[in-house]
């Protein structure tokens, strides 16, 4: 939780369009990318960051690229209508389509694929494996 922020009541929005910035491998050779628009909650980056941890053992290394700006609040059950908008509930990354989530670098292909299809089955939205592009 962050001690201030720049607008108290962030509201929910709509995601269109697909992502213009953040959609090529810049940092490692493999990543995973975004198929679909949605919320990834801050619990959930952190589980796919210990499951490709855990996979990789030191070998290369893992970059995040997405970062949960967003906060989503919820009143708590059976409370009536009224009384402002409730308390942060959990921190989310707003993703759309075409964002890198996770890259990795110093690894064959055959480990980053294993690694990226444990990290797929935690995500909420479709991922696909990418490769950099060579100049």
């Amino acid at each position: 939780m962050p001690r201030r922020v720049k607008h108290r009541k962030s509201q929910r929005g709509r995601i269109k369009g697909s992502a213009t910035r953040g959609n090529t491998v810049v940092f490692g050779e493999f990543g995973i990318q975004s198929l679909e628009a949605g919320w990834i909650k801050a619990t959930t980056i952190e589980a796919g960051r210990i499951a490709a941890q855990q996979y990789v053992r030191g070998e290369g290394k893992l970059y995040i690229r997405i970062f949960p700006h967003k906060s989503v609040t919820s009143t708590p059950l059976e409370t009536r209508m009224g009384k402002g908008k409730g308390e942060p509930d959990f921190w989310a990354a707003t993703v759309k389509p075409g964002t890198i989530l996770y890259e990795l670098s110093g690894v064959t292909e055959q480990q980053a694929k294993v690694c990226f299809a444990r990290l797929a089955s935690k995500m909420p939205v479709k991922v696909r494996f990418v490769r950099r592009r060579t100049a």
